[in-house]
């Protein structure tokens, strides 16, 4: 916001950037006026109505196992069988959801405005390792 470059705005950018990819929408988005932020957007959200924020497109999961099959190659028009994140079962979706709520709360800590309250990177690495780690499990059960 005008001050000195530092790490701690390094950590804010990545805590936008976190929000856009998660949210799919960008800081300069037509439906940000008024006072309206991203970070407002996505705090409103949280935690009960994060599938409302997500962006739809992380809802939706190929089919990893057949990734490597020839007949999906990068020039071949047919897509990978997709699976909406609530055809995997009430337990999963919860699952899935925490995860988001965990990713954008990272996000929403990250670009606080006050430097102070930002999250410090080491721990914002491993919180995001320990969500990684859950989402993976999660795919394989």
């Amino acid at each position: 916001m005008g001050g000195q470059v530092s790490v701690l705005g390094d950590i804010y950018s990545y805590g936008i950037l976190l929000l856009e990819m998660f949210t799919g929408k960008r800081p300069t988005d037509d439906m940000f006026r008024d006072n309206l932020s991203i970070q407002q957007f996505t705090a409103k959200g949280l935690p009960d109505h994060a599938i409302n924020v997500a962006d739809p497109s992380l809802l939706l999961e190929r089919d990893d196992a057949e990734a490597d099959d020839d007949r999906y190659g990068a020039d071949d028009i047919q897509e990978r069988p997709v699976t909406r994140y609530r055809d995997r079962g009430p337990v999963q979706a919860r699952r899935l959801e925490e995860c988001l709520v965990s990713v954008m709360q990272i996000g929403l800590s990250c670009s606080a405005i006050s430097q102070g309250e930002r999250m410090r990177m080491d721990v914002v690495v491993n919180k995001m390792k320990t969500i990684r780690d859950s989402y993976l499990s999660l795919r394989r059960s």
